[in-house]
């Protein structure tokens, strides 16, 4: 299957797309058709064995349109001409329909004076006072509509062509209307002639006040009036696209040859080498092969702070370098960058329709022809019911011009264009209108915990050891040094933070499933979990309390001993992200249930599901099990999200109703998900979720009213109620209602843009990010203890063993668990306590210490 876009001109209304849809879905080998009536595009996914894109455009051709393929060749990352093009033809439009409403004023000014100056006492020129002068009046007020006929002739054009095509238009209603009041103002000026010449004075005044010239103008000036506003609205619906567009570097500096060049960006290719200097935009994706410095990616992740970047860290076409100079490798170019991904994601969900679009164009499709019927009708039944032609005739044009498929055409697509732009400005990308509808009903939203509601990087959470912290974390470091474990990543990162050095280490060996062991200083010393420190006869007893703790709150304990005893533990924990708790209890007030899925052991998870709150959790599940999961909770009828990294959850994510990656800039991510968020930070989920949630709203909202308007409007015009209330319409104020009904719609849409995520989001997320970071460290700091072993006489029972227990555990930051059996206390103290005080209050208890170490 091929995806192709193509350009499409001269669609007015959805009766027009509905049209373009509809003949190039009959063609064989067409698999899906998206025709948007705001950007005036198709894009067409067909099997190119069956189908050729000549056919296609031939097929809108016959429909009555034009159509071009938006050409691939000449690859840029953003393709600049095509987007300058683009915005050029939106710039020459909106001046177009300026200059038209311009001339259609200058003209109707004087042809309302003219035709209606009088009713109010204004004077009127000799030659058109009376109806003596009736021939005059009428044939001035029929050379000033010329001009507005023809500057609008457009309406004709298209309207005629496509009713001739059987797919009539909202441009054919409005060719119909004023041609219908232009043809009985010419045959008028014909009987008002005709009058004069025998002297029948009747047959003059009869049609003197029968003119409809002013009407077919009125018509064709108000529609181009909302015509130029809706063109105006258009404009600013993409507006999310032009600033992420006008971000795009458009020349990039690289050293080729020895020496420094400047060239297009587009002439960039992989594996060229590119400097960036402070201030300037990186123009290409690649990774630091020179430098640091701080890059600003709001354009990408919509994240304010800068974030650090040193060697080998990857950076992004169109973000900021702030302060540092940098020379990268450029590994995506053209097309492939993730830049150029975001526009182009942007770009299609844009285009592309939510289910709720459907309706409006199934009725779109057969509204146009049954508005000329009901016309038709209207005008026969007021003839046959006695009435004048020329009140028959009113009527009908009234119902004609007062129609409006405008608003329902454009209901949908103005909400989406607006939605997916403000998505994009927050880094949150959704890849499709059916995405954003279908995120709205969510019921369930499941969480991978790895990544998602955690860090995804384990960092050092608490020390104890009994032989000092910095001797301590030297054999840590020695230790680890060899290992691959990312346990042995935090801890490296840790040391190095702190400045300790490891400890030369002989004969290192890695034992799998169990740790690391090595020699120092000819001493064994092994790191590892209980089953390493079982195999060497190495005694836990004594820490058995702390272990379960450790275990109890999701960390994991990483036990060091030499060939003796325990030497100290050092525990490790995926931290939870800052934002995780707030996001899920907003995902909660939502009325959201919230599932987390890891493959962690029960009593992990549980920790995390106490911690956030989480309404269910799955542990002990593997990779490609998480799907079934998400397909078992579909079952039970749930519409069901889930939020993964991309990677490894992308059988999962492709399952889920709607999928979301979080902090994603992979190929699979993309690939696989419905949105995708661009920071790492569980709140845009809920951000997404909001955004649906008022997108839909806003596309309820433009549905009612342009079915409330026209239900209410027609009726009205073809003048059911006249002869109960007098209630009737001017055609006049007809075509003014229809073109409030567009701009309507399309105002409302725009009132999106004032969307706002959270209030003080991002505050609260540095606040709790420093948070978190500083009870880490003085987590740590409160367990960087040492391990004292107290020998004991005179303790007989549990009380004794109470007694022991709870003096010294009267001194501040002394824990302790006293062992009847070995007659002893094992005690987990500061560093700087002082051990005279821990023998006097054991003895100052009643009891004698033997001993202590």
């Amino acid at each position: 299957m091929k995806k192709e876009k193509f350009d499409v001109t001269g669609m007015t209304c959805s009766a027009c797309s509905s049209r373009v849809e509809k003949c190039v879905t009959k063609l064989e080998g067409a698999e899906k058709v998206n025709v948007n009536l705001l950007t005036n595009s198709m894009q067409v996914e067909y099997d190119e064995n069956k189908l050729q894109v000549g056919q296609i455009i031939d097929a809108v051709v016959k429909a009555g349109y034009g159509a071009s393929a938006q050409g691939n060749e000449n690859k840029t990352s953003v393709k600049p001409q095509a987007q300058k093009a683009a915005g050029s033809a939106m710039d020459e439009q909106i001046k177009n329909m300026k200059n038209r409403l311009i001339i259609s004023l200058v003209f109707l000014v004087p042809l309302m004076y003219v035709s209606m100056g009088h009713m109010v006492g204004l004077p009127l020129p000799g030659f058109l006072e009376g109806v003596q002068n009736g021939v005059n009046f009428a044939f001035t007020q029929f050379l000033l509509c010329l001009p507005i006929i023809y500057v609008n002739r457009k309406y004709y054009i298209k309207g005629y062509q496509t009713l001739f095509h059987l797919a009539p238009n909202m441009d054919s209603l409005i060719a119909i209307g004023s041609t219908a009041s232009l043809v009985y103002g010419i045959f008028a000026i014909y009987r008002m002639s005709y009058g004069a010449a025998v002297g029948d004075m009747e047959l003059l005044h009869r049609y003197y006040h029968d003119l409809y010239f002013e009407s077919a103008a009125m018509i064709l000036a108000l529609i181009t009036v909302g015509k130029y506003l809706e063109t105006k609205s258009k404009g600013k619906t993409s507006e999310a696209i032009t600033k992420l567009l006008n971000l795009a570097p458009k020349t990039a500096i690289v050293e080729r040859g020895g020496m420094e060049q400047e060239i297009p960006v587009e002439q960039v290719q992989a594996g060229d080498i590119v400097v960036v200097r402070p201030g300037g935009s990186i123009p290409v994706d690649g990774f630091i092969v020179e430098g640091s410095t701080s890059v600003d990616e709001a354009a990408i992740t919509g994240e304010s702070i800068p974030v650090h970047k040193q060697l080998n860290d990857t950076v992004i076409a169109a973000t900021i370098n702030k302060t540092g100079f940098i020379r990268f490798k450029a590994t995506r170019v053209g097309d492939d960058t993730t830049f150029s991904q975001i526009i182009r994601l942007v770009e299609e969900a844009s285009s592309s329709k939510a289910p709720i679009a459907k309706m409006a164009d199934k009725i779109a499709g057969i509204f146009v022809p049954a508005v000329m019927g009901i016309a038709l009708v209207t005008a026969i039944g007021w003839l046959i019911s006695g009435a004048t032609f020329e009140f028959a005739l009113s009527c009908a044009i009234s119902v004609l011009v007062i129609s409006c498929p405008c608003a329902l055409g454009l209901a949908t697509p103005v909400a989406i264009m607006v939605g997916t732009g403000k998505g994009a400005e927050n880094g949150i990308l959704i890849k499709s209108g059916e995405a954003l509808e279908t995120a709205h009903s969510i019921q369930s939203v499941v969480l991978d915990k790895t990544g998602t509601i955690t860090q995804g990087k384990p960092v050092v959470t608490d020390i104890e050891t009994g032989i000092g912290t910095e001797r301590f974390l030297s054999i840590a470091a020695g230790l680890e040094k060899g290992s691959e474990h990312p346990l042995a990543e935090a801890i490296l990162e840790y040391t190095d933070k702190k400045n300790v050095k490891g400890v030369k280490v002989e004969e290192f060996h890695s034992v799998p499933g169990q740790g690391v062991k090595g020699k120092i200083d000819g001493t064994w010393y092994f790191a590892g979990n209980r089953r390493m420190m079982e195999n060497q006869g190495i005694s836990l007893d004594a820490y058995k309390t702390k272990l379960e703790t450790l275990a109890d709150e999701g960390k994991t304990p990483m036990i060091f001993a030499d060939e003796q005893t325990v030497i100290g533990i050092l525990s490790v924990a995926d931290v939870v992200k800052p934002t995780s708790r707030e996001a899920v209890r907003q995902l909660k007030e939502l009325g959201i249930e919230v599932v987390m899925l890891t493959g962690d052991n029960k009593r992990t998870a549980a920790a995390i599901q106490k911690k956030l709150d989480i309404d269910k959790v799955i542990a002990e599940v593997l990779p490609q099990d998480k799907e079934r999961e998400i397909a078992a909770l579909q079952e039970k009828g749930k519409t069901v999200a889930m939020i993964g990294d991309g990677i490894n959850d992308a059988p999962a994510l492709a399952r889920a109703d709607v999928g979301m990656a979080i902090g994603a800039g992979t190929d699979v991510a993309i690939e696989s998900a419905d949105v995708v968020l661009m920071k790492n930070d569980l709140l845009d989920a809920v951000t997404a979720i909001r955004l649906s949630k008022a997108v839909i709203r806003n596309i309820k909202q433009n549905l009612f009213w342009a079915f409330f308007y026209n239900a209410l409007g027609i009726p009205v015009a073809a003048g059911i109620f006249y002869t109960a209330f007098g209630l009737k319409l001017n055609p006049m104020i007809g075509a003014a209602a229809m073109s409030m009904s567009s701009i309507f719609v399309v105002s409302n849409a725009l009132r999106l843009k004032r969307f706002r995520v959270s209030k003080g989001a991002e505050t609260q997320v540095q606040e709790e990010a420093m948070l978190q970071s500083n009870q880490i460290e003085e987590d740590i700091k409160k367990e960087e203890n040492t391990m004292i072993t107290m020998k004991i006489n005179g303790m007989m029972c549990a009380h004794c063993q109470a007694a022991v227990k709870k003096a010294l555990e009267g001194i501040e930051g002394v824990q302790a668990d006293v062992n009847l059996e070995d007659k002893a206390a094992y005690i987990t103290a500061p560093e700087n306590v002082d051990k005279d005080v821990l023998v006097k209050t054991v003895t100052d208890a009643g009891y004698e210490v033997v001993g202590i170490e």
